[in-house]
């Protein structure tokens, strides 16, 4: 960066990047931003389309959400999470994870049927004492902090009006009794409120509604103009239409860097601070992955709705796509297509642009839009595929922001590499309900989101069960670990690996769900797009699902009187919903009723059928690892697994037998013989490999046509550098040094 004499400094490769002194302040009233004392005091001018950085990495940026909301300041914390979705079927959600939320956000205006009744009741919350709301009260009434005071929070007065079992019947009793709108005015003021406000009667004319038809209106005004709020859909009913739920007047959603989608590789290794891990990560094991594709094979569902997906209609008014299953357009029918003006106006502006510029000029002879896929059969296509170029190859400016909050952060220079393992496994289900298509049974047992210890979740993995999807000719064992075509090896050594690497470490494996939840609630990939804004806002230390089983935030599915319900794991509670989600909804307990958190209310039989559906599709794929003699590759955790999907026992001993679980046991990988044995295979390929280089370069060295290029490629060095390392593989401590890696599997040896 180049440092200014004010004590501030501008980053040399993108000047709209500005270092912050570490005592720097932003006045937002005054939109500047001072620093220092005396004789150094500094500032700037708050700037739009500016990042100002803290030392600590800490990232703030003055945006305007949408039209019609306000100004505010964004922060950005330097530490991301990396959210990982590994063995996801078909349908299940894989690129969903990094798209950006707002496609699915809507702005309206803010709706308060009785304003002057509302505003009652906003002054009775706002004036009441909430010392004593919970069964064990933790402070005096003098000590209770009012909701208007500058040290409480907003997420704070959420939860303080938000039902809880934490809280008393009366305070329960209390928030049950206020309408919503009495509960959205109250914290609209929090988020807006300033101390010199003064009192009541003095800011209470702020807020008003236009007078219509000699009646009050119901859209809330703030000093004559009008307040907007977001929306954000999750799921549809039974008829299309949307499910909304308002978003938190605080929430914006997260900064998404896109790091795999269908393809990426992925290692597991020791990792340590000194290395520069995150301060805040266990050190041990960990799972890095890296992108493998240029281009993305994207699915747009939602893109046909004109205007809705908006990267999508960005990459389709660029030249250079590839396009799959769209209909060719010809010039006659761009010309209808434009002249339905009502229609054509609901395109987002490049797209629109693009097919107005292809249409004055007369060519190309065809034009593709998002909102006409290929015609089949006289319907349109529910598969329609293009390629995306990958985004951080045309901007850098996100990922190049990214690596210098976290170097900031962390305290390592530039000429040093940061390690950004995954930090939160989150994979997806694609689920159906019963259809009456050939072939496709009800897949509808699991609500948004499940915990698997890993047994439960293994069997999941290998049966790679998806229900009907658009990619699809439906339901069946078909995902991540089923693509023979794309492998070499066989789907045990994939298994063996995932397994090793999930041992190693530690993660819960959070599953959510695609599609529908249960049999009458669709939600196609809503859920998807939503768990990384949520993941995102929890601690590292909420994510532990044995914490969460304590609170009551997880129930056990082994609970239900279902037959092998037991597979199902553990699933979301309202009171997960209520403290989670409630992050980023303004009214979470309405985000999934009952009968979403318990799909056995919706249909019992077809949650019975669903049931028996994955016992036998995880009978039926174990037994082809019999069939075909890879069941002797398997480590024995997945023997013992693989013998129970197919036969209902190992030994004797069923899914609940300590002797089936401890096998499990991350703790007994280390001095497991099967491990060691993975670790001896992977000495062998690595001496294997230098000695291969070592070969090679002597070979190369002797060649009388490359003599004059030797010293030039450093040639000699390159040969000392394939000595070192092969000794290093061939030395007896080699297998040592090893441990906490993933290794190789031996059958590949």
């Amino acid at each position: 960066a180049e440092v200014h004499p004010d004590g501030y400094a501008v980053d040399r490769n993108y000047p709209d990047i500005i270092y912050l002194p570490a005592d720097a302040k932003i006045d937002q009233q005054a939109q500047r931003i001072h620093w220092g004392e005396g004789d150094t005091v500094g500032e700037l001018k708050l700037r739009n389309l500016t990042t100002y950085v803290y030392p600590s990495g800490y990232k703030v940026e003055l945006d305007r959400p949408a039209e019609g909301r306000q100004w505010r300041l964004v922060g950005t914390q330097a530490e991301g999470t990396f959210c990982h979705k590994p063995c996801t079927v078909s349908g299940g959600g894989k690129s969903e994870i990094s798209k950006p939320l707002t496609d699915a956000m809507t702005s309206g205006a803010i709706v308060i049927p009785d304003l002057t009744g509302t505003m009652e009741l906003v002054r009775e919350i706002l004036e009441r004492n909430y010392w004593n709301r919970y069964l064990k009260p933790r402070i005096t009434p003098e000590e209770s902090r009012p909701i208007l005071d500058v040290r409480r929070s907003l997420g704070s007065v959420l939860k303080l009006l938000t039902p809880s079992d934490e809280f008393t019947e009366e305070h329960n009793a209390f928030l049950a009794s206020l309408p919503r709108p009495a509960i959205t005015m109250t914290l609209l003021i929090k988020r807006l409120y300033k101390p010199d406000w003064g009192e009541w009667d003095e800011w209470r004319g702020r807020f008003s509604a236009d007078i219509v038809n000699g009646q009050p209106g119901y859209e809330l005004k703030y000093r004559s103009g009008k307040l907007a709020t977001r929306y954000l859909r999750i799921g549809y009913e039974a008829d299309g239409s949307w499910r909304t739920f308002t978003l938190r007047k605080d929430f914006l959603p997260s900064a998404k860097l896109q790091r795999e989608d269908d393809i990426s590789v992925s290692t597991t290794l020791e990792a340590r601070h000194t290395n520069g891990l995150n301060p805040h990560l266990t050190e041990g094991p960990q799972k890095f992955i890296n992108n493998c594709e240029y281009r993305f094979f994207q699915r747009p569902d939602d893109a046909i709705h004109r205007g809705y997906d908006k990267a999508a209609e960005l990459d389709f008014s660029k030249s250079g796509n590839f396009f799959s299953n769209y209909e060719p357009m010809a010039q006659e029918g761009l010309s209808e297509l434009i002249d339905d003006a009502i229609h054509f106006a609901d395109y987002t502006e490049p797209l629109k642009e693009t097919l107005l510029d292809a249409n004055a000029a007369g060519h190309p002879d065809y034009v593709v839009t998002t909102a006409h896929p290929r015609i089949v059969e006289g319907k349109p296509s529910k598969n329609p595929r293009y390629l995306q170029s990958r985004a951080d190859l045309f901007d850098q400016r996100p990922e190049y922001l990214a690596d210098v909050g976290i170097r900031l952060y962390r305290g390592i220079g530039a000429d040093q590499p940061i390690l950004n393992p995954v930090n939160a496994v989150l994979p997806g289900r694609r689920n159906n309900p019963p259809s009456a298509e050939a072939g496709i049974r009800a897949l509808a047992v699991f609500n948004p989101l499940h915990y698997q210890e890993l047994p439960e979740l293994f069997m999941d993995f290998v049966a790679s069960l998806t229900g009907k999807s658009p990619s699809t000719t439906g339901a069946g064992s078909e995902g991540a670990l089923t693509k023979g075509p794309f492998n070499s090896v066989s789907p045990i050594v994939d298994l063996n690996a995932a397994l090793v690497s999930a041992m190693l470490t530690r993660h819960p494996h959070f599953v959510s769900a695609a599609g529908c939840v249960g049999p009458n609630f669709r939600v196609d990939h809503d859920i998807s797009l939503i768990i990384p804004e949520v993941w995102s806002r929890l601690h590292l230390d909420e994510r532990d699902p044995d914490k969460m089983i304590a609170e009551g935030l997880l129930e056990p599915c082994s609970a239900l009187d279902v037959p092998e319900a037991r597979r199902l794991g553990f699933r979301i509670t309202e009171k997960f919903v209520q403290l989670y989600f409630g992050r980023v909804f303004a009214d979470p307990t309405s985000l999934f009723t009952e009968a979403m958190l318990r799909p056995e209310l919706q249909d019992m039989d077809a949650f019975v059928d669903g049931m028996s559906n994955i016992v036998e599709t995880q009978q039926r794929v174990a037994k082809l690892y019999f069939e075909d003699g890879s069941i002797e590759d398997a480590c024995p955790p997945l023997k013992a697994l693989l013998h129970i999907m197919a036969h209902g026992d190992y030994n004797g001993h069923d899914l609940d037998s300590p002797e089936v679980r401890s096998l499990f046991d991350p703790d007994s990988l280390a001095s497991s013989d099967w491990y060691r044995a993975r670790l001896k295979a992977k000495a062998k390929v690595d001496a294997r490999l230098w000695q291969r280089h070592l070969e090679s370069l002597e070979e190369f060295s002797r060649t009388e046509i490359y003599a004059a290029d030797l010293e030039r490629l450093g040639t000699s060095e390159r040969i000392d550098h394939a000595r070192e390392r092969l000794a290093e593989t061939q030395a007896p401590d080699y297998i040592t040094r090893l441990e906490g890696s993933i290794g190789t599997d031996p059958a590949v040896v």
